[in-house]
């Protein structure tokens, strides 16, 4: 299991834990009882948290690819080889 294999799953990793992260904490202007801006969408996030919510799924791909690499390295499931 190479580098290039080893960044391709952490980047497929990355992106399905940031959108299973992303809705986690949310609240609505409605729901904290904010003016809600003219024209926004009034389920708009409040405070979205962009920056914490891409660091958390930054260390939660690095444990699920970690544990990937794991199992293919040590044969824990074996995966068949392609001609």
């Amino acid at each position: 299991m190479g580098p290039v294999w080893t960044l391709s799953i952490y980047f497929v990793v990355w992106w399905i834990s940031l959108f299973a992260i992303l809705p986690l904490g949310i609240r609505n202007h409605e729901e904290t009882g904010v003016r809600l801006p003219q024209g926004a969408d009034p389920g708009s996030p409040v405070n979205p948290n962009l920056k914490r919510k891409a660091l958390t799924t930054t260390w939660v791909a690095a444990i699920i690819t970690a544990l990937i690499w794991i199992v293919v390295q040590f044969n824990l499931i074996p995966i068949p080889q392609l001609p």
